[in-house]
C-alpha cells in the first residue's frame, strides 16, 4: 500500500523531538500553508494545487501538523489547539523562519488565528480559508467528519456529500489516497476528538480575542460550505481590525481545490500588497 510519505517528495525536520514531514518549493518571502483536520488529510492532500502557483513568487512550506500525515504521532502527545500552535511555532524556529505569512484551511485557519494572537510579530499576513471562528456551530459536515470509520465507501460518501459542489473532482484516485491515509492516522484522529485526554474539539475564540488581532487578513469561503458555515467568515470580517472577505459561489469547503487557479491568484495578490 502506498504510504503517506510516498505521495510526494518532502523533507523532515526535528521539531522539539517530533519528526515532522513537510513540503517546500520556491524562493522569496516565506509562506506557511496549514492544512485542515479531516480524516486522511495532509499537507499534500490540501495544497498540491496551491504550491506550484504560489512557489513562483514565494518560498512555500507546508508541514503535516502533529497527528496528521507523515509527521510522527508520539504516544505522549496531547492533541489540542495549544499543541498544534506550539508545533507550528517550533517548526518555524527549526527552520529559522522569523516571520511568515500564513494560509490556513479550516483547522489550519484556527491555528493561524492563535499564532496571530500569541505571536503577532511573527505573522506578516494571513489567509483564513473556511476557518472556524466566532459563531461556529456543530454542523452536519463536522458531525460526519467525526463519525467517519475507514472504508473506501465511507470516504467516497464523505467527500461527495460534504466537501465538493463539483462532484467530478472526487476521483477514484483521490478517494484511494484519502482512504489509505485515513487508515494510517485513524487512531490519532479518533483520539483527538473523542479521548478525554485530548482537546481537539476545543477551538473556540471570543470576540475580544478576534478584535485584538491586527494582522492584515483575507477570509476566503465557499458559499456552499457544509463544514464551516460561510456566516462565520462574515462575522469574523466584521470583528478583525484589517480584513477582506471573498466568497466563491458554487463552491464547498475546498476552495483551494474546487477553484484552484482562482484561489491561488487571489492569495498571491493579497500577499503581494
Amino acid at each position: 500500500m502506498t504510504t503517506l510519505a510516498d505521495l510526494s517528495a518532502g523533507h523532515r525536520v526535528d521539531v522539539a523531538g517530533i519528526d515532522t514531514f513537510y513540503l517546500e518549493a520556491g524562493a522569496g518571502d516565506p509562506v506557511l500553508l496549514l492544512h485542515g483536520s479531516g480524516p486522511g488529510v495532509s499537507a499534500w492532500a490540501n495544497w498540491q494545487h496551491t504550491i506550484p502557483g504560489l512557489s513562483r513568487e514565494y518560498r512555500v512550506l507546508a508541514p503535516d501538523v502533529v497527528g496528521y500525515g507523515a509527521t510522527a504521532r508520539p504516544d505522549d502527545v496531547r492533541y489540542s489547539l495549544d499543541t498544534w500552535t506550539d508545533h507550528v511555532v517550533g517548526f518555524m524556529d527549526a527552520l529559522g523562519l522569523e516571520r511568515v505569512s500564513l494560509v490556513g484551511n479550516s483547522l489550519g485557519g484556527r491555528i493561524s488565528l492563535a499564532l496571530a494572537e500569541r505571536h503577532p510579530d511573527r505573522v506578516a499576513r494571513m489567509v483564513l480559508m473556511g476557518s472556524p471562528g466566532v459563531g461556529m456551530t456543530l454542523t452536519d459536515g463536522l458531525k460526519a467528519l467525526r463519525a467517519y470509520e475507514p472504508s473506501p465507501e465511507n470516504m467516497r460518501a464523505l467527500l461527495l456529500d460534504y466537501f465538493a459542489v463539483d462532484k467530478s473532482i472526487i476521483t477514484d484516485e483521490l478517494v484511494r489516497i484519502r482512504y489509505e491515509a485515513s487508515v494510517e492516522t485513524f487512531d490519532a484522529y479518533r483520539s483527538m476528538f473523542f479521548d478525554p485526554r485530548h482537546a481537539g474539539n476545543d477551538l473556540g475564540i471570543t470576540e475580544e480575542q478576534v478584535r485584538a488581532i491586527a494582522t492584515p487578513t483575507l477570509l476566503v469561503h465557499g458559499r456552499e460550505d457544509k463544514v464551516v458555515p460561510p456566516e462565520v467568515s462574515w462575522t469574523m470580517v466584521n470583528l478583525l481590525r484589517d480584513a477582506d472577505l471573498h466568497v466563491f459561489a458554487r463552491c464547498g469547503h475546498w476552495t483551494q481545490i474546487e477553484r484552484a487557479a482562482e484561489f491561488t491568484d487571489l492569495v498571491a495578490a493579497f500577499l503581494r500588497r
